[in-house]
Parts: structure tokens; sequence; C-alpha cells
């Protein structure tokens, strides 16, 4: 796989004024109707907790967790998304860091991880885990959000129900391996993204030293699909897998033995 944060970082600088439009203030219609819920109901009370916004992008979710009274910390490597997310919340603690380094974030200083959207995006996996992992205080959690790898929507071929849905692959789905795809929603240019088996997230949580608390492959509930914008809409939310969640605990004491 190519790794070459470099190239991401300017990507992302290139299309933060897109990625503001298709997010806004609220998050997309994905997040909406199917995996903020999930997100917040992993994630518990956060009022009074040190959060960690973990690729915070424009900031929807960083202001999200303010107005919930938590004490927020957003990094992002991408300057752009930070000038758009500082503009719209001066009051936050945002910075300019990797999630795969965290170097402005002390060690064991964090009650609670998110990564809202950002694993798959990243090209260092490993050290992005382990960083999130050094941050945290011991029985902290991490809540992880990701487009499911088994199921990737620039892959998907539905019929005209929205419900019989076929995913064509043109590479193996145990390589991992860069994607570049055409543009998409509201972004004007190729977006970047890198795919790996949904078992290498596993390894690397696993390794890392995290518990798997909890696991969701997030769907619309019932008392949400007046939100959905059309049928097609809810059909896809209905019936189409497009992320998985983790809850992940840092354990109070490590077990060293092997």
């Amino acid at each position: 796989m190519n790794k070459n944060p470099d190239e991401t970082q300017l990507f992302w600088n290139r299309v933060a004024d897109d990625w503001d439009q298709q997010v806004g203030d609220d998050g997309d219609s994905n997040r909406i109707l199917n995996s903020d819920p999930v997100l917040w109901q992993f994630a518990g009370d956060v009022s009074g907790a040190t959060v960690l916004d973990a690729g915070c992008g424009t900031g929807y979710l960083s202001r999200k967790l303010n107005e919930k009274g938590a004490h927020v910390i957003g990094i992002d490597f991408s300057e752009e998304m930070l000038r758009i997310a500082r503009s719209k919340a001066a009051r936050i603690d945002f910075r300019i860091d990797s999630c795969s380094i965290l170097r402005t974030v002390a060690d064991k200083s964090i009650d609670i991880v998110i990564s809202n959207y950002v694993l798959m995006d990243t090209p260092d996996l490993t050290e992005t885990v382990q960083a999130f992992f050094r941050v945290l205080k011991p029985g902290g959690h991490a809540v992880v959000v990701f487009s499911h790898p088994c199921f990737p929507q620039e892959y998907a071929t539905t019929t005209d129900s929205d419900v019989a849905v076929t995913y064509q692959w043109d590479f193996s789905y145990f390589q991992q391996q860069k994607c570049i795809e055409p543009p998409w929603g509201h972004f004007t240019s190729e977006f970047i993204w890198f795919h790996r088996p949904l078992s290498d997230y596993w390894k690397a949580f696993r390794e890392t030293g995290f518990e798997v608390v909890d696991f969701e492959e997030p769907r619309i509930s019932e008392n949400r699909y007046h939100l959905a914008k059309n049928q097609k809409q809810l059909n896809t939310s209905k019936n189409r897998p497009i992320s998985v969640a983790f809850k992940l605990k840092k354990r109070r004491q490590q077990n060293t033995l092997r």
C-alpha cells in the first residue's frame, strides 16, 4: 500500500470547502440516518469528559460534543479543514496534528477518543490505532466509525427497487490498496481512500491492546424513517451496510504475559 501522508494532506486541504458542504452542521444523510445514533450510544454521557475528535474535519461533531458538555480537542492534519472549523467555533481547542502521531496530545490525557469516518482515509492504520491507545486514560474508550470495507458503496449496483444490491470488485478484497474514485456528492475532485479487509482493523485493535466492547453495522431505526428525504434514501439506509462501528476499551491493567 502506498503510504504517503503528504498526498492525503494535500487532498484534504484541496477539498475542505467541498467537505464542509457535504457534512454541514449536522452531518450528511448517512450520519444522520444511520451512524450518528450508534456513535452517541457508544460514546455515552460525554458531559465533563475530555474527548478527542480525531480527524475532526470542519468540526460538526466537535461542535455537537461541545454542546453536550464535553471538553473537546479537535485535531486534523488539514489546515484548510481547521480554518473552517475555527471560523464556526473559535471556543473549541482545534489543533493541527496527525491521527497517526498525535504529537500535541499527552499520554493518558483523554477520556474518550472518537474517530468518525477517518480510519479508511488514513494510510497508517497501525500507527493511528497505537496513537489512540497512547493518549487514552486507562479505562478510557475509543469509538471508531468507518466505511464498511466489505461493502464499499463505490462498487455497489442496485436494482430499480434499491433493495437488491450487487458489489463488483476489480481487485482482491484481501488486498490492501489505495483507491482513487471519481468525484461524488459535493466533491469536485477525485477522492482518495484506503481499502483494508475488516480483519485488518480487528487485528490492529487487538494487537494494540484494545478490548472490543461492542460492534455494530449501523442502519436506520424505524423512529428515524421520517428523516429520509425520499424512498430511495430510506431503502438504502434499511438494506445496505454502509459502515461499521466499534467501541474499544483501554484496559486499566495491561496483561504483559504472552
